[in-house]
């Protein structure tokens, strides 16, 4: 089915709506969610609710891009439950590791979720991401935004390990020369 006729769905109230969109992104919320969290009963929990955010979302909300929608909407609740959890000591995931990684880029690492949905900096990140050749910024967008692991953007693009890894440290690189050049970076 169509994204447009799944959105139709949802202002329709069809619960027909929310199967659609599992049978059609249901894996693609799953992927995201358990990078984010890694522990599949918690990605699972993060889905379902990720269609009923959907659901009482759309009307009167009419998404351009379903997938990118649903794609953050599951990321939002993913992260919030990642920060419950590790509220309460329970960690898990990649978030510590890319979240550590992002840290010279960044005002400070307990913010950075923040400053990340400050919409002067989300455009400076994506104007920087703009200049990026499409591979560079697939492989950035892979790792800090859907938590891929380095692994798995090595099998997705046919790389080695080192070289996504060298790849994301020359990107980083370059992210905080152009937030220094801005004016927005971390200078401890």
């Amino acid at each position: 089915m169509e994204d447009k006729e799944i959105v139709d769905l949802y202002w329709q109230r069809d619960e027909k709506a929310i199967s659609e969109t599992a049978e059609k992104y249901g894996s693609y919320c799953y992927s995201i969610a358990h990078n984010i969290l890694a522990d599949n009963e918690d990605a699972e929990e993060s889905v379902n609710d990720t269609y009923l955010n959907a659901w009482n979302s759309m009307p009167p909300h009419r998404p351009a891009v379903l997938s990118t929608f649903i794609g953050k909407i599951t990321r939002y609740i993913s992260l919030k439950k990642w920060r419950d959890k590790r509220a309460q000591k329970r960690g898990g995931g990649n978030i510590d590791l890319v979240y550590e990684e992002l840290s010279d880029c960044v005002i400070s690492k307990s913010t950075i979720d923040e400053e990340l949905e400050n919409k002067e900096l989300s455009k400076l990140i994506d104007s920087f991401l703009d200049t990026l050749p499409s591979c560079e910024q697939s492989v950035f967008v892979c790792r800090y935004w859907y938590f891929d692991s380095i692994s798995d953007i090595a099998k997705q693009f046919g790389f080695s390990e080192s070289k996504v890894k060298s790849m994301l440290h020359r990107t980083r690189k370059k992210l905080k020369t152009k937030l220094s050049q801005e004016g927005v970076l971390n200078e401890y």
